[in-house]
C-alpha cells in the first residue's frame, strides 16, 4: 500500500528489516523550516523501513513539533545545532523500555553530526561516508537536490521514498488572498524591501488581498514593505475602487497558522526560504526568487507547472527539475550578510509578470498537474 502524502499514519511499503523492528529511530535534522520539509519524503521512508519502531526528531521545538502534529514522527527531542542530545526520557516515554535505537543522520554529511549521534550509542547508524567519523554510507553529492539526497540516504537503508512523498494534505479551497513573505535568514538571500513593497501594491491594484508574513525580528522589514505599499495606492482612503488590501501579519503567526496562511493561498511570492518549500509541498502555486543558490538544488522538487522559478546566475533560465549540470551553474554565499548579484538583478517586472501568470492559470490542483513545465523566466 502506498503512502498518501500527508496522513498522519503512513502505511509502509517495505517490510521491516529483520531483526530491527523494535525500539526507536532517532533522526537528527536541527535545522529550520524549509530543511525540515525537505527531509520529509526521508522521515516517510524511516516509517517504512522500521514500521515497528517510534520515530523521534532532533530538531528546533516548533517545526519537530509541527511535524509531529503532522504524525511524520512520534516524537520531539528539541535540538538547535550540534549539541548534545539529551533523549533517552523522550524514548522511554513513547516506548515503556530503555533505548535501544538505530541513528539516521538527515543533517549533513559529517563528521560532526555523525558524532552527535554516535554518542547516542546506536546499534546502527545511517548516515553518509565519513572517514573522520568512522561511518560507512553512500557517498555525499553536493550537486544532488536536497529533498533527492536525503531519499537516497534512507532508501539505502531500505525505505523507500521519492519526492512525491513531500507533499502534504491540501485544503478543500483556496482564499482570496496572496502571501508576499520578504524575509530571508541572511541578507544575500533577501531581495530589497522596496522591490517586495512594489509587487504587493501591484498585486493590490489588481484586487487580490495581500498578506505580508514574517517573523518576530522581520517586524521593520515587513513594516516599511506594508507603508511603502500603502503609499504608492494613495493609501486606504485614496486606493480606488476594487483595489485589494495589505495587511501585516509579522510576528503575529505561529508555525500552524503560517502554515494554513500558505496552504490556503492562491499565490506565495518569496525568495529561496522555509515558506517556498510550505508552498511546494502544499501544492501552493509560487513566484520563488533565487540568488546564491541554484534552484536545480533546492528548487520545488514536484508539480513544477506550479511554481515560477526565477534565476540570473551564469546560465540560461531553466526548470527547477532540469536534470543536467548546466542548470545549477552560479553558486554564492547563502550565508552572506550582502545581498547576491544574481538575486539582485531580479526586477520588479520579472516578478509581476511571473504572478501574474500564475494567477491567470488554474487554481484547481487536478489542473495545474495537467501543466507540462515549469513557467520560467529569460534572463
Amino acid at each position: 500500500m502506498a503512502v498518501t502524502a500527508g496522513v498522519t499514519e503512513p502505511a509502509p511499503d517495505l517490510p521491516g528489516l529483520a531483526g530491527q523492528d523494535e525500539g526507536t529511530v532517532l533522526v537528527l535534522r536541527a535545522l529550520g523550516l524549509g530543511d525540515a520539509l525537505t527531509a520529509v519524503p526521508a522521515l516517510r521512508g524511516v516509517r517504512r523501513a522500521w514500521p515497528g519502531r517510534r520515530v523521534l526528531l532532533a530538531a528546533p521545538a516548533e517545526v519537530g513539533g509541527w511535524l509531529r502534529d503532522l504524525g511524520l514522527v512520534d516524537g520531539v527531542v528539541p535540538t538547535r545545532g550540534l549539541e548534545p542530545l539529551v533523549w533517552a526520557q523522550e524514548a522511554r516515554t513513547l516506548t515503556g523500555a530503555d533505548p535501544g535505537h538505530v541513528a539516521v543522520n538527515l543533517h549533513g554529511s559529517g563528521p560532526e553530526s555523525h558524532r552527535v549521534l554516535l554518542d547516542t550509542a546506536p546499534e546502527r547508524v545511517v548516515a553518509f561516508a565519513s572517514g573522520d567519523a568512522g561511518v560507512d554510507g553512500p557517498d555525499w553529492d553536493p550537486d544532488e537536490h536536497e529533498v533527492d539526497r536525503w531519499c537516497r540516504l534512507v532508501t539505502a537503508a531500505g525505505g523507500a521514498c521519492s519526492r512525491e512523498d513531500l507533499r502534504l494534505d491540501p485544503p478543500g479551497s483556496r482564499g482570496r488572498h496572496v502571501v508576499v513573505h520578504p524575509g530571508a535568514a541572511s541578507g544575500a538571500r533577501r531581495w530589497p524591501a522596496d522591490r517586495f513593497a512594489a509587487v504587493a501594491r501591484d498585486l493590490a491594484a489588481a484586487g487580490h488581498d495581500v498578506v505580508v508574513t514574517g517573523g518576530p525580528d522581520e517586524r521593520d522589514l515587513c513594516a516599511r514593505v506594508v507603508a511603502d505599499a500603502d503609499a504608492a495606492l494613495g493609501g486606504p482612503a485614496g486606493a480606488p475602487d476594487g483595489t485589494g488590501s495589505v495587511t501585516d501579519t509579522a510576528g503575529t503567526l505561529d508555525l500552524p497558522a503560517l502554515a494554513d496562511v500558505v496552504a490556503t493561498a492562491r499565490l506565495v511570492v518569496c525568495g529561496d526560504t522555509g515558506v517556498a518549500h510550505l508552498a511546494t509541498a502544499y501544492g501552493t502555486p509560487s513566484v520563488v526568487l533565487f540568488g546564491p543558490t541554484p534552484p536545480a538544488t533546492w528548487g520545488p522538487a514536484v508539480d513544477p507547472e506550479r511554481h515560477a522559478v526565477l534565476w540570473h546566475g551564469d546560465t540560461e533560465q531553466r526548470p527547477a527539475h532540469a536534470p543536467d549540470d548546466a542548470a545549477r551553474g552560479y553558486r554564492g554565499d547563502p550565508h552572506a550578510a550582502d545581498l547576491d548579484p544574481a538575486l539582485g538583478r531580479i526586477t520588479v517586472a520579472e516578478v509581476v509578470a511571473a504572478a501574474r501568470s500564475l494567477l491567470a492559470g488554474p487554481q484547481d490542483p487536478a489542473e495545474m498537474r495537467a501543466g507540462d513545465e515549469a513557467l520560467s523566466v529569460e534572463a
